[in-house]
């Protein structure tokens, strides 16, 4: 038998071919073929990300088949180009910290935190990374308040709060990252099919995953904006999101703005049907995010310098379309999301089925776009200041600035080959109205409903 053509034999996107051959030195080549091998060449780079994506050669194997070697590649190189690589092969500062925990709530808005997992994102950066599913928001809260997780999925309003003191004792928190964009809806029970204008939602009773969440401050803003007061015509309660189907279901709620895959599990369940997705509410609104005490960051800083580089890596591989299918299956199984991987595609590729007997198209149903952005800090402070959870006088840009890590966020991407957007304080629209976070309390008083005194 012919020797194969080293290119051949050493292919990485080979699905039928181990990508071992190892050295006594430890690594993976030949032992006639050390010498060259210490050159980190582009084809040895490719390789090195390979093996660190898909540590198990079966689950590699698997891939390749499933997706080709094509697409598997472009998919590959467009989240890390050889130029990103080569850069992040040079000498890193030393890892404070390599075992970590990680908390993260069963969501698809934790998904770039979940798939940098098992797709090794977090091993390739040197880090023995645990994900830790978590019951409920206030869990979170509470073990990184008592340092039990080095880091966490977080609400993205949760570190503001926490750092502000509002539900908790002051805490220093950050944000790295927001884990996702969009990715919310307005669900109802089926019985209210008839009620789809929110002028006659008038005691209702609502779900929400947390107070301090950009789910409550969206279904306020939604339902203030049609004419009712949500801290006297309806009622707001906190149900945890893996909750929020069974209480649908039993009559306890109405409806709740949650988060995915829980909206549509609803319409899977036939119990409920989706109203509206917050995207139409404001199209791009951060949910989720990614974050840190800002003492372990001090103390831990090369170590969060990976852990950003991982959870960037994914959010740029989340972005593209064409693998969300890919990232429904990898997110799907009980140790992740445990929900039916049709249930979690449906989201991220936006097609699915509203319950109202429509199969819609919005791509961008759910998007993870990973800048924190600073206006987005101010917004959800003035909503926290509207509706009186802060009293007083508000710093909003210092606040802003001190818990979204914008600057770190664009120097690490940089770091991995992205491109960081500039600027800090873009305006959003919200349901037709533009904010300007340079004039946020003047935006505050410019509500007729609202809890604060004029």
């Amino acid at each position: 038998m012919s020797r194969l053509p080293e290119s051949t034999a050493n292919d990485p996107y080979d699905a039928d071919r181990p990508l071992m051959l190892r050295c006594a030195c430890g690594q993976d080549h030949a032992p006639d073929q050390h010498a060259s091998a210490m050159a980190l060449s582009d084809d040895k780079l490719e390789a090195s990300l390979i093996k660190a994506l898909f540590p198990v050669d079966s689950v590699r194997r698997n891939f390749l088949r499933a997706v080709g070697a094509n697409t598997a590649r472009a998919a590959i190189m467009s989240v890390l180009p050889l130029g990103a690589l080569q850069a992040m092969a040079q000498e890193k500062g030393p890892l404070e910290k390599k075992d970590l925990k990680i908390g993260f709530i069963p969501i698809t808005c934790a998904t770039p935190l979940i798939m940098a997992h098992p797709l090794g994102f977090y091993k390739q950066q040197g880090l023995n990374v645990e994900v830790v599913k978590t019951a409920g928001w206030a869990l979170i809260r509470d073990k990184m308040l008592n340092k039990e997780y080095d880091a966490t999925h977080f609400l993205s309003p949760m570190p503001l709060a926490i750092s502000m003191g509002a539900g908790s004792n002051a805490t220093p928190m950050n944000v790295a990252t927001i884990q996702n964009t969009n990715g919310q809806a307005i669900t109802l029970a089926n019985k209210h099919k008839d009620k789809r204008d929110p002028k006659l939602w008038k005691g209702f009773k609502f779900a929400v995953p947390f107070e301090y969440s950009m789910h409550n401050f969206l279904l306020r803003y939604y339902v203030a904006e049609a004419g009712l007061n949500p801290d006297t015509d309806i009622q707001i309660r906190v149900v945890p999101p893996a909750e929020m189907v069974a209480n649908l279901r039993a009559g306890n709620i109405d409806g709740y703005l949650g988060p995915d895959p829980f909206n549509q599990r609803a319409v899977f369940e036939e119990v409920g049907f989706i109203h509206i997705l917050t995207k139409e509410i404001w199209n791009g609104h951060p949910c989720c995010a990614f974050g840190s005490s800002t003492e372990f960051i001090q103390k831990n800083p090369n170590t969060f310098a990976a852990l950003y580089r991982a959870v960037l890596t994914a959010s740029a591989m989340a972005r593209k379309p064409e693998n969300r299918e890919l990232i429904a299956k990898v997110i799907a199984p009980a140790q992740y999301l445990n929900q039916p991987e049709t249930v979690i595609s449906q989201v991220l590729t936006g097609r699915f089925a509203d319950g109202l007997g429509n199969i819609r198209t919005v791509p961008d149903r759910a998007d993870f776009d990973p800048i924190p952005w600073q206006s987005m800090a101010v917004w959800m402070l003035t909503q926290m200041k509207r509706w009186g959870y802060v009293k007083g006088e508000v710093d909003y840009k210092q606040m802003a600035e001190k818990v979204f890590l914008l600057t770190d966020a664009k120097k690490r991407m940089k770091e991995i080959g992205q491109t960081p957007p500039e600027g800090a304080y873009p305006k959003f629209t919200i349901m037709g109205k533009v904010f300007d976070p340079t004039q946020p309390d003047a935006y505050v008083k410019s509500f007729a409903i609202r809890k604060m005194a004029a």
